[in-house]
């Protein structure tokens, strides 16, 4: 079955989204196929036929993001649960996500619109908030999710539950829970472990712990993570998700991370592996 419908969304602060995106609509509408540019984007580049991202949420076939990592995520999530697959276009240094280049784009993008991208689908965790025995936030995410203080150099108690057993209370920074996917980003900064992205299993990573015998942990995906704020010493404690979105929290709410019924959809190269990304984003090999 042929692709019709392409949605469009970009870095717009990126110098060069401009002529990208002009040329890429260009080169759809000689397709004979109909471009849905996001409203925000369309306007930053002059095109008359913006659409809301979520319209574009209902009708978009396939996704085409101009951009890096950052903005291919927020996408991610705007399309959670929707099965449209998401090609992310790098228009700088190549990206753990974003692995495409420019070059590559077309060629790419001829193979996807005959229906034939080669896909990688991706886990994605679901983030529950509770405050007074109550569910106040729900949501999900393609990377992590992160509970930090603020500036002020106090720890924060984090009481940590794996499927209702205790794991331990982190005397921390903060903790990171993350997907595969995710575990190249904060995680990885953190001194968490890299894990190939199509393995299903949840990471959790201490920041900057007070006990130097407080290790990164990986459980299996089947596993519910259960973190309450026990202390926070009139410290400033927040949430945030995909490094994103997030909000404060308050001392006795309740932040709970399982794996998501959904997943994301990732249009790979052909050309490239994951561990020719890694090589290159770590500089394997270099001296």
């Amino acid at each position: 079955m042929q692709i019709q419908n392409i949605a469009i969304f970009a870095k717009m602060h990126d110098p060069r989204c401009q002529g990208v995106a002009d040329h890429l609509i260009d080169w759809l509408v000689e397709k004979g196929r109909l471009p849905l540019v996001e409203e925000h984007l369309a306007r930053h580049i002059g095109y008359p036929d913006g659409i809301a991202a979520e319209e574009i949420r209902e009708q978009a076939e396939l996704v085409v993001v101009l951009g890096g990592d950052g903005t291919l995520i927020s996408v991610a999530r705007l399309f959670c649960g929707k099965d449209v697959p998401i090609l992310g276009v790098n228009l700088g240094s190549l990206g753990f996500l974003t692995e495409v280049t420019v070059d590559e784009l077309y060629p790419l993008l001829e193979r996807c619109l005959r229906g034939n991208p080669r896909v990688s689908e991706r886990m994605m965790l679901e983030v529950t908030v509770c405050r007074e025995g109550k569910e106040i936030e729900k949501t999900h995410v393609l990377n992590d999710m992160v509970i930090n203080k603020g500036a002020l150099a106090r720890i924060v108690d984090l009481e940590t539950r794996v499927n209702r057993h205790a794991l331990t209370t982190f005397k921390a920074d903060g903790l990171i829970v993350s997907t595969p996917t995710g575990s190249t980003g904060y995680s990885l900064s953190a001194g968490g472990p890299i894990i190939h992205p199509l393995m299903s299993c949840i990471v959790i990573t201490p920041i900057c712990p007070h006990t130097l015998t407080n290790r990164p942990i990986v459980v299996t995906d089947e596993s519910i993570i259960s973190v309450t704020i026990a202390a926070s010493f009139d410290e400033k404690v927040y949430l945030t998700l995909d490094g994103q979105v997030g909000f404060e929290l308050q001392e006795g709410d309740s932040v709970e991370v399982r794996k998501a019924l959904k997943t994301t959809a990732l249009v790979m190269s052909r050309d490239r592996d994951y561990f020719e990304v890694l090589r290159t984003k770590l500089k394997w090999g270099e001296r």
